[in-house]
């Protein structure tokens, strides 16, 4: 598999799942909801997205998908420790300096997490 396609896709696929999570986020957390909880369910609403799209797509070898049972369980243990990263960035945001500034911050923490992310699904999660 070509690295740069890999990354490319990877990269299209992460920014739709990043407006998907962010708009969530906002969403929950401009309704009263804590900020930990709001981040948590926008990253659950966009890794159900990016699994599946990043299986059938980024990650697909000759047509033949990359999901299954074994591979989302992987990818729940990657996941989760990337999700507790973001919402302390966020959480720690949101105290510091605010709401708005938490809203700000999203795209910034998620985007580092995606290059470190990234190298991870492809060598653990989608082998």
């Amino acid at each position: 598999m070509s690295l740069i396609r890999q990354g490319s896709s990877y990269l299209v696929i992460g920014l739709v799942q990043l407006g998907v999570d962010w708009a969530v986020f906002v969403a929950a957390s401009a309704l009263g909801m804590p900020v930990a909880p709001a981040n948590l369910l926008g990253r659950v609403c966009g890794m159900l997205l990016g699994f599946w799209l990043n299986g059938r797509h980024t990650f697909a070898q000759a047509g033949q998908r990359r999901l299954g049972w074994k591979r989302f369980a992987r990818f729940l243990g990657l996941w989760a420790v990337l999700t507790l990263v973001s919402t302390l960035a966020l959480d720690a945001a949101a105290h510091q300096l605010g709401l708005r500034y938490a809203w700000l911050a999203k795209p910034l923490v998620e985007g580092s997490l995606a290059a470190v992310s990234f190298l991870l699904m492809r060598r653990f999660v989608y082998r």
